[in-house]
């Protein structure tokens, strides 16, 4: 299974190691360094309005030449105001982060658990339905529901408009931000919603589920009827169908789970815990790896998952995961979303525990454990404080090569065998 990216965010809590997933969605993954976030804010601004208005101008003509009508650029663009704090919060993601487990106590919490439940009975009808049209399970569509806006008590209050020029404006990832900027002024002139509803995240991501424009567009469904794919207001059925149409889209099998946790045997061969190497789980049952709730059926080839380590827990992961990975491609949003469908279906705690002894690298040792591993002969391939498949593996063969447990686990301590060479 390839991991994928995703142009929905997740409006959620701080991850890490794998990701770190401000309490606004990760659009961006380049944390801040070391340059000040306050004064690259001042430096822009200072640009601001005379700059902004300049900007604009250019804008328009290319908006236009892209099938954009002057009205709607017009109606959306008057009296538009640089946002000083969108830059500030896009160049500080990633700063604070949390493990795993801190990240699972939240996201899957008792609170969530029953609001999930909660919002499930009273939408159940719906759920049920788009479930049968699209083939998603409900409780899946509902646990993202619940980590992207809390069931939609949280959808974001930015002006979309507004952050989206502020960011395309801002030369850092300029192209992108425009383009997505580009899908929403099609939005507002293909009249599913106007300017003053259109409200989301900090960095565009809008809705009961946190859709980009861009997937927004390709993806959003009218499920209600309306004439409109209204993601927006309170009522979320056309959010939750589109949801699951995203899914839909990516591959989503109904009944395959999205993981399993499972027990190790002992002498496990952790070389074997890797994405590329999959195996039907009765493959893995003849090598020992057993479900900690009994045989799993074989829904499909899954691999071994050890996002905790050795010491932490284990997970079959099957194709359903990297639908997710869609989503969000952090494995704990991933694990976030899969447990907490599965804890609203009924189903029990993880059992395993996490080595709540360590703490998440900061982004300033992730990028040292980078250097040290290709340093000393272990490529990481890219230098970018993600702690992915190609540092994953990098983190294994250099513990192979030390004679030590090879998890794959980038973890304090293993820093700290890399400074002592």
């Amino acid at each position: 299974m390839m991991r994928m990216s995703s142009l929905l965010c997740a409006m959620s809590l701080a991850i890490a190691p794998v990701l770190a997933l401000a309490a606004g969605p990760e659009i961006s993954s380049r944390p801040p360094g070391q340059r000040s976030a306050l004064a690259a804010v001042a430096g822009v601004a200072a640009q601001e309005p005379a700059g902004l208005r300049n900007w604009i101008a250019g804008f328009r003509k290319r908006a236009l030449s892209q099938g954009i009508s002057a009205q709607t650029f017009d109606t959306a663009m008057t009296g538009l105001r640089y946002d000083a704090q969108v830059i500030k919060r896009d160049r500080n993601q990633s700063e604070f982060t949390k493990t795993i487990w801190d990240y699972l106590d939240t996201a899957v919490s008792d609170l969530r658990i029953a609001n999930g439940r909660k919002a499930l009975a009273k939408w159940q009808s719906t759920l049920t339905n788009i479930e049968a049209r699209y083939g998603v399970e409900k409780e899946v569509v509902t646990a993202i529901w619940g980590l992207e806006s809390a069931y939609g008590t949280f959808r974001g209050s930015d002006n979309v408009i507004r952050s989206l020029a502020t960011l395309a404006y801002d030369a850092r990832r300029a192209a992108f931000f425009e383009a997505e900027l580009i899908h929403a002024l099609t939005i507002l002139q293909s009249g599913d919603t106007d300017r003053s509803r259109m409200r989301g995240s900090w960095a565009g991501a809008m809705g009961h589920t946190q859709f980009m424009p861009s997937s927004f567009q390709a993806h959003a469904v009218d499920y209600d009827g309306d004439g409109r794919r209204n993601i927006w207001e309170d009522d979320p059925k056309d959010a939750l169908a589109s949801t699951a149409a995203y899914l839909k889209h990516f591959g989503w099998t109904k009944g395959q789970p999205w993981g399993v946790e499972v027990s190790l045997p002992e002498g496990f061969d952790y070389t074997t815990a890797r994405r590329d190497l999959v195996k039907l789980p009765s493959a893995w049952a003849a090598q020992g790896v057993m479900g900690t709730n009994g045989p799993i059926a074989d829904h499909g080839t899954a691999s071994v998952l050890l996002p905790g380590g050795a010491e932490g827990a284990a997970f079959l992961v099957f194709d359903n995961f990297e639908v997710l990975e869609r989503y969000n491609t952090a494995d704990a949003y991933v694990i976030g979303v899969g447990h907490l469908s599965d804890r609203i279906k009924g189903g029990g705690p993880i059992r395993h525990d996490w080595p709540r002894g360590d703490r998440a690298l900061t982004y300033d040792e992730r990028i040292e454990l980078q250097k040290r591993l290709t340093a000393a002969g272990f490529d990481t391939i890219k230098i970018d404080a993600k702690m992915g498949p190609l540092t994953i593996n990098a983190v294994r063969n250099f513990q192979k090569a030390r004679g030590l447990l090879p998890d794959g686990y980038p973890s304090l301590r293993l820093l700290e065998r890399l400074r002592a060479l």
